[in-house]
C-alpha cells in the first residue's frame, strides 16, 4: 500500500510531530508499505493518507478526500487539536468528519470527542526504545538531577521546573537540566537569564535524540510541565527508561499516568512542584513508588505493541 504521511513539521525538524511521523513511517515500512512524509498534499496517488494535526493539515486532508473519495484518511490528533482546536475550529471539525479513522495517543482523548468521532477513534500509544550506554549529566555526582526535555515554547511551560527550583531550601541537592531549542528569541533570552540567576539550573540547548535519551536515563526524575498535552514523546521515553515522572495534571498526562498517580501537580503551580521535587529527593519510599508506577506502564510502550496496533488499524481499513 502507498501511504502518505502529512505533518506540519518540516524536514530535519526535531518537533514532536516530525519525530512521531518518522517513527510511524518506520513502522509502516516494516509492515510492508511504501511511505512518503510531506508537509502538504500535492496530488500524489496514495492508497491512504495519514495526517498529523486536524487543523493544520486540513487543506491536505480536504484535497486528498476530494481527489480520492474512496481512499481512506487517518487523522492523528495532537494536543492542540484535542484541547484547543476541536473545541471551536471548523477546519479541525471538518478534518475529523472526513477521517475514516482517528488516532489518539492516550485514552482520555476520547472524552474530548463528539460521539460521531469517538466511534471511529483508535488509541495508539507512542512507543520508545530503551537506550544503551551512559551519558553522565553535567552536574556533580552527588546532585539529585532532574531532566526537563522539549523545545522551549509557551504551551510546554518550559521554565516551571526552574521556577520551582528557586523555592527549594539551600540544603537541597536538586539540579535542573533543561534540554531543547528555544523557538523564539524571547525564550532564548529567558533561558540564558535563568542560567545566570539560578545556580540549580543548566540549559543544554538542543541535543541529538540519542544524547537526550542517554542523559534522561541517568537522571533521577523527569518533569513534564505542559499546560496542554496530547501524549508527550518524552513521557513514553522516561517510562521505558524507568525514570520517575512528575507531571502537570492535564488530560494528556493523566490519560497515561492515571488519575491516582502520586507525582501529579497543578499546571503552573511552582510551589506544588517544588514540594514534589523535594519529596522525591528526600523520601526514598516516594521515589520508589513513582519508579514502580512508571515501570508497570512500560509494556504499554513496547514498540511491538505499537506496530501491532498499526497493523490492526491498516488491516481493518484494507478490508473495507
Amino acid at each position: 500500500m502507498r501511504i502518505g504521511i502529512i505533518t506540519p513539521a518540516p524536514p530535519r525538524s526535531t518537533h514532536g510531530n516530525r519525530i512521531t511521523a518518522l517513527r510511524w513511517a518506520g513502522i509502516l515500512k516494516r509492515l510492508g508499505h511504501r511511505v512518503t512524509i510531506s508537509q502538504e498534499y500535492e496530488g500524489q496517488r496514495y492508497d491512504l493518507l495519514l495526517a498529523l494535526h486536524a487543523r493544520r493539515s486540513h487543506a491536505a486532508i480536504k484535497r486528498f478526500n476530494s481527489e480520492h473519495p474512496n481512499s481512506p484518511v487517518i487523522v492523528a490528533l495532537t494536543g492542540t487539536d484535542l484541547y484547543r482546536d476541536i473545541r471551536k475550529n471548523k477546519l479541525a471539525h471538518n478534518s475529523l468528519d472526513i477521517a475514516t479513522r482517528i488516532v489518539a495517543l492516550q485514552p482520555k482523548a476520547l472524552e474530548e470527542l463528539k460521539p460521531r468521532w469517538r466511534d471511529k477513534t483508535r488509541i495508539i500509544y507512542q512507543s520508545a526504545k530503551r537506550v544503551s550506554g551512559n551519558a553522565s549529566p553535567p552536574f556533580a555526582k552527588n546532585s539529585f538531577t532532574v531532566c526537563v526535555a522539549g523545545h522551549l515554547r509557551a504551551v510546554k511551560d518550559p521554565f516551571r521546573t526552574a521556577m520551582a527550583a528557586r523555592l527549594l531550601p539551600p540544603s537541597s541537592r536538586i539540579r535542573i537540566l533543561q534540554i531543547g531549542r528555544a523557538l523564539t528569541a524571547a525564550m532564548e533570552k529567558r533561558a540564558r537569564a535563568e542560567v545566570e540567576r539560578n545556580d540549580r539550573y543548566q540549559w543544554l540547548g538542543e541535543q541529538s535524540r540519542s544524547r537526550t535519551l542517554r542523559i534522561l536515563s541517568q537522571c533521577h526524575v523527569c518533569v513534564i510541565s505542559s499546560r496542554l498535552e496530547g501524549g508527550a514523546n518524552i513521557m513514553s521515553e522516561a517510562i521505558v527508561a524507568s525514570v520517575p515522572i512528575l507531571a502537570s495534571r492535564v488530560a494528556g498526562n493523566v490519560g497515561i499516568l492515571g488519575r491516582d498517580y502520586p507525582g501529579l501537580f497543578a499546571a503552573g503551580d511552582s510551589k506544588q512542584l517544588a514540594r514534589l521535587l523535594l519529596r522525591a529527593e528526600r523520601d526514598a519510599k516516594f521515589l520508589g513508588e513513582l519508579k514502580s508506577r512508571v515501570e508497570k506502564l512500560s509494556t504499554v510502550f513496547d514498540p511491538a505493541q505499537e506496530e501491532k496496533a498499526w497493523a490492526n488499524l491498516i488491516g481493518d481499513l484494507h478490508l473495507r
